[in-house]
């Protein structure tokens, strides 16, 4: 049964410790860097010289490179998180985005870009679930919500900076500015201390840590890990969907005006930045991780529905829509708390690591069914369709995962 927990008398010099404050300032450079091609999508292939078509196919193409190499650095890092500790996972993602980012501000070509793109995936995945194992470690049990979402709450502001400094600035400059200020992070995160929890784990020499073929030992631990896959991914639709395409869908209504896939991104972040700040203590009153995040997909299933079929007419009236949408998807603190929650010492990291980098790489079958329907049902349609099942399978999985709030996270894994 979920307990009742009492924070105690210092919680707000808790959660202004060194190790939230960083983690924070580490997922509010990430956000940035992972979202800034999706804001610079279109004019950045357009001054590489590409037509419309071009820019559409290329674009996806960059996209899914992306979301591949977040796939298989989530794997990397989860793994390395459990094996070397949490403190080495967030210098070297910090270290190989940073440095694709300040790449990107010199391609010329669809192929470069493509595969940078891919390196600053790899490099981008390590850093929220390493984050957020680490501050669900330090934390006190009593304020672990708070904690998780004052990291995604301001994380997600990250979203915000990068589409102003787009405004403000080229498209190139924007990626120096990224890989820059992911830099400047390494010089605050060497005097964050390491998880006490790990520390401990490592003197137990016969404890298996980080191993991703745990996941797939039994039929319990893989629907346990896919479940877990499954909640997240409307987080994606919302984002890779709906906002990077918001374009295509602003000429399906008949809205006059153009529709700036970046001003979508950045209004879903912004959203996500004050849901996720209220899902925390929202948590706390509840006394439950679940019946959060159920509250908050039910508002995300009303809003998407508005988005595509009530009829909107203007591009302003998208933008609060998206802005919206994005508070009902700021459920991602408690869900990758509950991740971090269901997993031993032995392998949150790789978990917590690996589970959002899956849900972003879920992505690229989902624009492919997307892409697929389209010609036959039209945009809308093709999106509805999508969504239906995105959000059918997340509920499902929903239902199934086990209430984690006020545990103990001081054990292993078999």
């Amino acid at each position: 049964m979920p307990q009742t927990l009492t924070a105690p008398p210092n919680t707000l010099r808790i959660l202004l410790s060194l190790p939230v404050v960083v983690s924070a300032m580490g997922f509010f450079v990430d956000v940035y860097d992972m979202l800034l091609f999706s804001i610079v999508r279109v004019p950045s292939l357009q001054a590489l010289g590409l037509s419309p078509d071009q820019v559409s196919q290329s674009g996806t193409f960059i996209i899914n490179c992306q979301q591949v190499g977040l796939v298989l650095g989530g794997i990397l890092w989860g793994v390395l998180g459990d094996k070397r500790g949490r403190l080495s996972v967030l210098f070297g993602s910090i270290l190989t985005y940073s440095l694709a980012n300040i790449a990107c501000g010199f391609v010329n070509d669809v192929n470069s870009y493509a595969l940078l793109r891919f390196v600053a995936g790899v490099g981008l995945s390590g850093e929220i679930g390493a984050a957020m194992v680490l501050v669900a470690e330090i934390l006190p049990k009593e304020v672990r919500s708070y904690g998780a979402s004052v990291v995604a709450g301001i994380g997600y502001l990250g979203a915000g900076a990068a589409y102003l400094t787009v405004e403000w600035f080229d498209w190139r400059t924007a990626f120096f500015v990224g890989g820059g200020m992911g830099l400047a992070l390494l010089l605050l995160r060497m005097s964050v201390f390491e998880s006490g929890l790990f520390e401990r784990l490592k003197s137990r020499e016969t404890v298996d840590r980080g191993n991703f073929l745990t996941f797939f030992k039994s039929k319990r631990q893989l629907w346990k890990y896919l479940r877990c896959v499954a909640v997240g991914m409307p987080t994606w639709f919302i984002v890779g969907i709906l906002a990077t395409f918001a374009n295509e869908f602003g000429q399906a209504l008949g809205i006059p005006d153009v529709v700036k896939p970046g001003r979508c991104v950045m209004m879903i972040y912004l959203g996500m930045a004050v849901g996720d700040l209220l899902s925390g203590p929202l948590s706390q009153y509840l006394r439950s991780r679940l019946k959060t995040i159920a509250l908050l997909l039910g508002g995300n299933v009303v809003l998407c529905a508005v988005y595509l079929f009530a009829g909107i007419s203007t591009a302003d009236g998208l933008y609060l829509i998206c802005l919206l949408i994005g508070f009902c998807t700021g459920y991602v603190a408690m869900f990758l708390t509950m991740v971090a929650e269901s997993y031993g010492t032995n392998l949150r990291a790789t978990a917590t690591t690996s589970v959002p980098s899956l849900v972003r790489g879920t992505l690229i079958p989902m624009i492919v069914f997307f892409q697929f329907l389209k010609p036959s049902v039209g945009t809308l349609a093709a999106a509805g369709v999508l969504g239906a099942l995105v959000y059918a399978l997340a509920f499902w999985s929903l239902s199934r995962m086990e209430e984690t709030f006020g545990k103990d996270l001081d054990f292993v894994e078999k």
